[in-house]
């Protein structure tokens, strides 16, 4: 299977200008500004006037659903290939939530198994918001060392009603074990950190900086905007060197909405390869009461993601300022080297955007997922 995009307004993230590119299977191994001349069968895509851009990498979804905070009837089901592929993500890390007892490592694994024999990249942590962590082989570090998908911890909640309350000294324990699969590997072996409300924030993550030698890269917080204090708290992190990430949900008046916390991170002097955006897919959005009972509930997809990359193009921000968010940084915290950028020798996962900058088409692995806007490759049940 060979393809040639050409005349393409390339963002790679950065803005590479009309380029031509070449895909052989799974593989882009052709950018240039050359049109190759090929004398076996192929197929052309003329993508002239249009932006051409990796995937998206969304590296917090609940694959295997989420919820279930209101009962077992609220419990989302997994989340199918279309939902990603229709959004233009294609590589997904999924995770556990709150319910980390009923949902468990074995059966996100396996979703993640299946999600790539439909032709998708995904991969997973172990563990979930409580401690002891929810393992497959029995720790947090044989699993990332011994199962190929996993890739680190998480997501484990700090200041939120929900979580296990871990200690200064359990954090560390459960950081310390990633960090030497990371070594071990060369996996991206970070503590992916849930966020609630509660008013200690991160302070629990600043006294593990303070503590001990871990490197910061092991600690990634996840929902900084929910609230404008730890939204501030996480920028002061990432100038100590940790990826922080935010979701793209909805925070009333209390937090920063997604688009604006990505602008506000921008229009700062922080390090702008430490921030990522994510979508919670498949996962609950729970509002409690004060006493911690259930206000209401809604579930996200990963179109919310991508509808922010729509708020900011439309705002006319700069691409090539805010697609790492969406891509080359995400790629980089995971160590997916072979993610998040459109050059020779990566896979080709590929959004091609109409004139209108909106998706047109999306290829994962090489392979047309949506083609003018259609839904041509589905998963098993849908």
């Amino acid at each position: 299977m060979i393809t040639i995009i050409k005349n393409a307004d390339v963002y790679a993230p950065e803005h590479l200008g009309l380029q031509h590119i070449l895909i052989a299977e799974n593989k882009i191994v052709y950018v240039g500004d050359t049109l190759p001349e090929l004398n076996i069968e192929h197929h052309v895509i003329d993508a002239e006037g249009c932006i051409v851009m990796p995937g998206f990498i969304d590296g917090h979804t609940h694959i295997t659903g989420g919820g279930g905070e209101a009962g077992f009837s609220t419990r989302v089901p997994p989340v199918p290939l279309s939902k990603f592929t229709r959004a233009g993500v294609t590589t997904a890390v999924g995770l556990l939530g709150t319910d980390d007892l009923t949902r468990s490592t074995e059966s996100l694994v396996a979703q993640v198994y299946a999600l790539r024999e439909e032709g998708f990249s995904a991969y997973c942590y172990t563990g979930g918001y409580h401690l002891p962590a929810t393992t497959l082989t029995g720790s947090v570090k044989s699993d990332i060392v011994f199962i190929e998908p996993i890739i680190g911890v998480g997501e484990l909640a700090i200041s939120d009603h929900r979580s296990s309350q871990p200690t200064l000294n359990e954090l560390l324990k459960v950081a310390s074990e990633a960090h030497v699969a990371r070594l071990m590997t060369g996996k991206a072996g970070m503590l992916h950190l849930h966020l609630g409300d509660g008013e200690r924030g991160l302070s629990l993550v600043r006294e593990a900086l303070d503590s001990a030698e871990i490197p910061p890269r092991t600690y990634n917080p996840t929902h900084i905007n929910r609230q404008r204090f730890l939204f501030e708290e996480a920028c002061e992190l990432a100038k100590r060197g940790c990826w922080v990430d935010v979701t793209a949900f909805e925070t009333g008046d209390v937090g920063f909405e997604p688009g604006e916390a990505l602008l506000r991170y921008m229009q700062q002097d922080l390090p702008q390869d430490k921030l990522t955006i994510s979508s919670d897919g498949g996962g609950c959005l729970p509002d409690f009461h004060a006493d911690g009972s259930l206000k209401k509930m809604d579930f996200a997809e990963s179109q919310s993601m991508t509808d922010i990359f729509y708020e900011l193009v439309d705002d006319g921000q700069a691409v090539e300022k805010f697609l790492p968010f969406f891509t080359k940084n995400i790629a980089q915290l995971m160590n997916f080297h072979h993610k998040g950028r459109i050059q020779k020798g990566v896979d080709a996962d590929i959004i091609i955007l109409n004139k209108q900058n909106r998706i047109e088409h999306v290829m994962a692995m090489g392979h047309w997922h949506v083609k003018h806007k259609q839904q041509i490759k589905k998963g098993t049940f849908e």
